[in-house]
């Protein structure tokens, strides 16, 4: 893939650049407690600002459903920012204007007014066709920043490049949301191991007892086919239940908690893999070439639960293989486990991720590539990683 960089701007000197970033931050009592995503771009704001650049940043944060919520403005997020990166300004938070999210050119152009490029550093956003993204490069020349390219090129070597075995782990809630991933790494993968709530769709498409486990009815029909299909899919053969009355999340409510094999009592909510599959992907990832992992394998924010998901975390970490994880709750369960840094590439985009993974490309990444093309700009192959 081919994309514009910061240097195909040419002399950025006294010039005005916007630059989308993701410093969509956790919060509590008005304070950011993981900084995280504004260390990320750091690299980038550096680079503009020492070639001369006014830098503005822009970003959204949660979810205000278009209209200003005090709890979600960016005062917290511009103090941090000021700490780390002192003289750059940060707008107010996108998605307080209904037009963010809504694609709207109109708050394209008001974002670059009196701006000179655009700068997007947002991979994480850049699934989406939100104003912010998709907007700016049809009014200024633009280019890609230094997270953007980072992040492509380690999603882009798993399509091409991937070193054998190539593993891929997929956990999670909604199968509607994976269902062309998993179509996808089946084609790509040596093996795709399924956890999570996931997991029990295709289960009950093999006509396994599935108890009141979360699942998909309107997609039994794809899971059967995917399974028909000769793909190396694998799934639980032995799951950790809830029983009736119990409630996840609060291990007071009471409710017995019980190993099972690949078929769970009535009633009995599925909610983390067994032990013996877990030892079994552990041992898969041990012996990767390469392993992709998205989606935490059963309800970890439950520590009657989370056993799963920490065998495969620590796995992840022992294994020698090129290891990324796909953001969202699996990154977050790295962090937990204080295990971030000990794999190859924590991505900051989980749907972006995921999605770059199945169709290789990104709303974010094309805008990007048209705007080049318009403006004549010369553009950069991604080097994808060795």
């Amino acid at each position: 893939m081919r994309l514009p960089t910061i240097p195909d701007l040419g002399d950025l000197a006294g010039r005005r650049v916007l630059l989308r970033a993701d410093l969509n931050v956790p919060l509590r009592g008005g304070e950011v407690t993981d900084d995280t995503r504004i260390r990320e771009v750091v690299p980038t704001i550096r680079m503009l600002c020492e070639a001369g650049a006014e830098v503005t940043l822009c970003s959204h944060l949660g979810r205000p459903g278009g209209r200003p919520e005090v709890a979600l403005g960016m005062a917290p997020v511009r103090r941090r920012l000021a700490e780390l990166a002192p003289g750059v300004e940060l707008l107010e938070n996108l998605r307080f204007d209904p037009g963010e999210e809504a694609g709207d050119p109109a708050l394209a152009e008001r974002l670059v007014a009196g701006h000179d490029v655009f700068v997007n550093d947002a991979f994480a956003v850049s699934h989406r066709a939100h104003a912010s993204v998709v907007g700016p490069p049809r009014l200024l020349p633009s280019a890609a920043g230094l997270l953007m390219l980072v992040e492509v090129a380690e999603i882009l070597s798993l399509r091409t490049a991937p070193r054998r075995p190539f593993v891929v782990v997929l956990g999670g809630a909604k199968i509607a949301d994976k269902l062309g991933v998993v179509r996808a790494v089946c084609e790509l993968a040596d093996t795709v191991l399924v956890g999570g709530a996931m997991c029990f769709t295709f289960l009950a498409a093999t006509g396994h007892r599935i108890g009141d486990s979360l699942f998909d009815s309107d997609h039994l029909a794809d899971c059967r086919a995917l399974l028909d299909g000769g793909f190396p899919l694998h799934l639980p053969e032995d799951l950790v239940g809830l029983a009736p009355g119990g409630v996840l999340g609060d291990p007071a409510a009471g409710g017995a908690v019980r190993q099972f094999g690949s078929d769970l009592p009535d009633g009995w909510l599925g909610a983390d893999i067994g032990p013996g599959t877990a030892a079994f992907f552990a041992d898969t990832i041990l012996d990767a070439g390469t392993v992709f992992w998205n989606g935490p394998l059963g309800a970890f924010e439950d520590p009657r639960f989370a056993a799963g998901t920490i065998t495969v975390a620590e796995a992840l970490a022992e294994t020698r293989a090129h290891t990324v994880v796909g953001g969202g709750d699996s990154g977050a369960a790295l962090t937990s486990m204080g295990l971030a840094r000990s794999v190859s590439h924590l991505s900051t985009g989980g749907g972006a991720s995921l999605e770059l993974l199945e169709h290789g490309d990104l709303p974010g990444l094309a805008a990007l590539r048209e705007s080049a093309e318009h403006l004549s700009l010369p553009t950069h192959e991604v080097d994808e990683r060795d």
